[in-house]
């Protein structure tokens, strides 16, 4: 029987509706689209923004990091990007803050014959998706950005794919998140049964497997901060992703003068910065921009992305806990996957009813089916896989 004493009234009364474990991109976009539409919400971390978006270079690039075989997570990519346009203009309106949202375009370039050849096998799978996609020849690469080394040997251009910097993202969205009426919490959850909430939101990036049990994996990834000679801006203005020898590198420029080099992809739960990733970075960049050689160096660092087996992030209900949702798994994608997934589980905590976009996504599709599933497998049979730079 249900105590419905004044005392027990009060107790519901005071109840969160939400509580959002994670003040990453991710739990922070959720925590203002739930609280902006009325509901009691307090987010949990004891330290926001200290994750995987620390880190991360902030590309939105659902159609350079469309690979092979994950067309559905594609579409995923493709449907959030669309979104990013309002997300970024409410997000600058509500809170009055830059984001470093920019809208040039990527090039995607390679710097040997063999480079461009595994370059073009990508773009044609991804021109065949009816993805824009470009190509340049070496003389319309270096009318764009003059700066790319003479020794590019061809690339393509990909003007939907565009930028933001998290490191301002995530003040933003903690101000909007709290100007809606969320509470922060500093304090971290090490078990979900401290935490009492009508619903509760599991935004924790790695940290997800411990609480969950979901099979969220580290993987690492370092990344160079590099900053233009006396605070001038850098010497190009698209992203740049490149193949320069084999080393698949990109170089984000950023307004003040920064620049982003990255990234490694290891299968580590550490965060120690090695001599040979730096050099292998290096060298790559440079070898795309040789003027990045007088950049100071200002930042060399490692973080870990919240992998899947699949590569698609985790939403929804945990299997059998209808009052637990998942909002992880996000792996390179989480900058791009922001809107989206705020939206989605957004509406999924208002209407209990799961939009279908959800379907594919689901926490029980690592069951009897193994651990890659069906859900984000591409049709028409199997594709080879590859590994790019994957840290968006």
């Amino acid at each position: 029987m249900t105590d419905r004493s004044p005392s027990a009234r009060s107790s519901d009364r005071a109840r969160p509706d939400v509580a959002v474990v994670g003040a990453g991109p991710i739990g922070l976009a959720i925590a203002w689209r739930c609280a902006a539409r009325g509901l009691r919400v307090v987010v949990h971390d004891a330290a926001p923004g200290s994750g995987a978006s620390a880190v991360a270079a902030g590309m939105l690039s659902p159609v350079a990091e469309a690979y092979f075989g994950e067309r559905q997570l594609t579409e995923l990519l493709l449907a959030s990007a669309a979104r990013w346009p309002a997300f970024a203009a409410e997000l600058t309106e509500t809170t009055g803050a830059a984001i470093g949202y920019r809208t040039e375009g990527t090039l995607m370039v390679g710097l040997t014959g063999d480079d461009l050849a595994e370059a073009r096998r990508l773009w044609a799978y991804q021109q065949g998706l009816g993805l824009p996609v470009t190509p340049l020849r070496p003389s319309e690469l270096r009318d764009r950005e003059p700066a790319l080394a003479p020794r590019v040997r061809g690339g393509a251009l990909a003007p939907t794919d565009h930028q933001v910097d998290p490191r301002l993202l995530v003040p933003a969205l903690r101000t909007a998140a709290q100007r809606a009426g969320a509470a922060l919490v500093p304090q971290a959850v090490r078990q979900l049964s401290d935490v009492d909430a009508r619903v509760t939101v599991v935004a924790a990036g790695c940290g997800a497997a411990a609480l969950t049990g979901l099979p969220v994996r580290p993987v690492k990834g370092q990344i160079l901060r590099l900053r233009a000679p006396d605070g001038v801006a850098p010497g190009f203005r698209h992203v740049i992703r490149g193949y320069a020898d084999g080393e698949h590198v990109y170089l984000v420029p950023r307004s003040d003068g920064e620049v982003v080099l990255g990234a490694t992809v290891e299968e580590r739960s550490d965060t120690t910065v090695t001599a040979g990733a730096v050099q292998r970075l290096l060298r790559a960049g440079v070898d795309l921009l040789p003027e990045l050689a007088e950049y100071d160096l200002v930042e060399a660092v490692a973080g870990l992305r919240p992998g899947t087996p699949d590569n698609a992030p985790i939403l929804g209900p945990l299997p059998g806990r209808p009052d637990v949702l998942a909002a992880t798994g996000h792996h390179r994608h989480g900058i791009v996957l922001t809107p989206i997934t705020a939206d989605l589980i957004a509406d999924l905590v208002l209407g209990g009813v799961p939009d279908p976009l959800l379907a594919p996504l689901r926490a029980d599709r690592f069951g009897a089916a193994g651990p890659a599933g069906p859900a984000m497998a591409a049709s028409g049979g199997p594709e080879p896989t590859m590994e790019g730079d994957r840290w968006s």
